[in-house]
């Protein structure tokens, strides 16, 4: 918004009107001149100032990239270290598992061998007995029996 100059009323008196009016015409134009050079001025130093800015900004992009796959290759080693570590405490883990149930069927294979020949035993002796409680019946029935058939042959 351009200000137009104004002089004093002695000014255009001592000098006339149409000087008065040439200089205050002369003072916009300058006026408008400066404001022009100004605003050219303002906007080239905007331009530059929006490159630089713009460069910047793609600058700490890239390092910010660049950080990243750093961080993304650093977590993705980090990773990999804990899953072998995982996987070898798993491996451990099922080979104790392995042992201990082997043993554990061992001990139990052991026991029920055991257990089945102590039945063996008492079968075997549960037979011997009945054998001989048989035998000691067919005796006691064979005895009379025989007894009775002598007394009946006489």
């Amino acid at each position: 918004m351009p200000v137009t100059a104004k002089l004093s009323r002695r000014f255009y008196e001592t000098f006339g009107d149409e000087i008065a009016n040439e200089l205050v015409e002369w003072f916009n134009q300058v006026d408008a001149t400066y404001r022009a050079d100004l605003l050219q001025i303002n906007e080239l130093n905007f331009s530059r100032f929006d490159a630089r800015l713009e460069q910047r900004t793609a600058q700490v992009q890239a390092k910010l990239e660049q950080r990243m796959t750093q961080v993304e290759a650093k977590l993705e080693q980090r990773i990999a270290r804990v899953e072998a570590k995982l996987e070898q405490r798993i491996a451990r883990v099922e080979a104790e598992l392995g042992q201990r149930i082997a043993r554990v069927e061992a001990e139990l294979g052991q026991r029920i061998a055991r257990v089945e020949a102590e039945l063996g035993q008492r079968i075997a002796e549960a037979r011997a007995d009945s054998i001989k409680w048989m035998f000691v019946f067919w005796v006691g029935t064979l005895v009379p029996l025989g007894g009775l058939m002598l007394f009946l042959v006489r």
